[in-house]
């Protein structure tokens, strides 16, 4: 064995006791902000364990990537949601529909569904007084609270997050509390690093066979552990449970697919945006290149586009359908009331746009958004690498969270699985800036952070641009030809 094998297992292993001791803290969503710190550093362990990884032959690599991503994700379960309250939502949304209730009719808060209350998600008495509480009405003298945030209004989540919040609780022993969806993203995260591994190895140039010479270096697997050992994984996906898990796992196998099966690969971008909708930024990635002049006609360009998106939106079309039909009210929820609320649509509130209101007038900011992104889209469109559809998806992505600046952590770990898949390591920056706008203390911490992230995509791009790869700055590989 290696001193570097042996300096990996070490940095792995400092990786997951940093963990451990940042997420079995017992912390509160309430007083999240502490925990930035050490989840910073822990960061920094998980850079050095990952350029470690990249020089060591295939077996070690792999058996390093399976043991250390069992464990990362490992460290996930040792203690209820951290910092975040979203996953006592999903519980709830599980209960009501296996009660024959559309999750989308009812408020949490509401009457209505008071006999499916129990003392775990709805305390009652001195157990109101605990952090991370919100009052509901009761009508009694003793006080009445929820660990559902924003218990008066609808759910949000799309009909495939549903349906597997109702598989969860159906497969959930009575009083397992969170642990089961706990477990449950971990078994997504470890089934995404599965994915990335099958996809990078399958990828031309990443010398990921294990048929190959003995000693050669195995980068699938060391790209893979950008994503399986990312201290993102077990807080956001683990922990805190969030079903972006899902999205991201279905967003990967789609853009893996996409190139060889357009159908099947846009089906599952259309059922990874019916799970979060967030994933749907990656479908102009899907697309790349369909504006490209040259090589093919118009006509069979446009027919390569249905070919993703006609089964995209059937699948978002399917899935929502029988909610459709089952609900009284909208199945959007309080999508809208959500958008407001965060700031969305007013560049004046809260931390949204922050990196452009430093340049701009507030009233600007927004319409500018809409600009750079648009741009940036006709850019994939018409210069994206179609056999590298990943690599579109990575710059939309990561722009919009960079436009945008969203105030919650766990949007960003699908930029980390594209890192892994398309491997431009300098937009890691991005998840670890929006951690900072969540966990981080005072005015403007954020705010520096999402800056410093930009400026490493700059540097990374200015980097490879002064070592163009063969067929453009942008693409390494000629336009896939239909």
């Amino acid at each position: 064995m290696t001193c570097r094998t042996v300096g990996t297992a070490v940095l792995l292993a400092a990786l997951v006791g940093m963990l451990a001791l940042t997420i079995g803290t017992d912390a509160v969503p309430a007083d999240r902000h502490g925990l930035f710190w050490p989840y910073a550093l822990a960061w920094a362990v998980f850079l050095a364990a990952a350029w470690a990884v990249r020089g060591l032959p295939a077996r070690r690599a792999r058996c390093l990537l399976a043991a250390g991503g069992i464990a990362v994700a490992a460290t996930g379960l040792l203690s209820p949601p951290a910092t975040s309250t979203d996953l006592y939502r999903y519980a709830w949304d599980g209960r009501v529909q296996a009660a024959s209730v559309p999750p989308y009719d009812h408020a949490p808060a509401e009457a209505a569904l008071a006999p499916l209350r129990d003392p775990w998600l709805f305390p009652r008495g001195d157990a109101c007084s605990g952090p991370d509480r919100y009052p509901i009405p009761s009508g009694e003298a003793v006080a009445s609270c929820t660990r559902i945030n924003r218990p008066g209004v609808h759910t949000i989540y799309p009909p495939l997050a549903e349906a597997y919040f109702l598989l969860v609780h159906g497969l959930s022993p009575e009083g397992a509390r969170h642990k089961p969806l706990q477990i449950g993203g971990a078994l997504l995260a470890l089934a995404t690093s599965a994915a990335l591994l099958i996809a990078l190895t399958r990828r031309p140039g990443t010398r990921g066979d294990l048929s190959s010479r003995v000693g050669a270096r195995d980068d699938a697997a060391a790209r893979t552990a950008w994503y399986a050992w990312c201290p993102a994984v077990p807080l956001e996906l683990v922990n805190n449970a969030h079903v972006d898990a899902l999205g991201i796992l279905l967003a990967v196998i789609g853009l893996a697919t996409v190139s060889r099966h357009r159908a099947v690969g846009g089906a599952l971008l259309g059922a990874a945006t019916a799970a979060k909708l967030l994933p749907a930024v990656t479908v102009p990635g899907a697309l790349s290149g369909v504006l490209a002049p040259g090589g093919r006609t118009f006509a069979r360009r446009t027919l390569d586009a249905l070919a993703v998106l006609g089964p995209a939106a059937l699948v978002v079309a399917l899935a929502y359908l029988p909610y459709v039909l089952a609900s009284r009210g909208s199945v959007l929820g309080y999508f809208a009331g959500y958008v407001t609320e965060e700031g969305y649509d007013d560049a004046g509130s809260r931390d949204r746009y922050a990196l452009l209101r430093l340049v701009l007038p507030d009233a600007w900011a927004f319409p500018a958004a809409l600009v750079i992104l648009g741009a940036v889209l006709f850019y994939v469109l018409r210069h994206g690498d179609a056999d590298r559809p990943w690599r579109g998806a990575l710059l939309v992505t990561g722009v919009a969270i960079l436009v945008f600046t969203p105030g919650y952590s766990w949007y960003a770990v699908l930029v980390v699985a594209l890192v892994a898949l398309d491997g431009r390591w300098e937009w890691l920056g991005v998840p670890l800036a929006s951690a900072a706008a969540y966990l981080g203390t005072g005015a403007g911490f954020g705010t520096v952070a999402y800056a410093l992230a930009a400026l490493a995509v700059a540097a990374g791009f200015a980097a490879r641009a002064a070592r163009p790869a063969p067929g453009g700055a942008y693409g390494a590989s000629r336009l896939r030809r239909g």
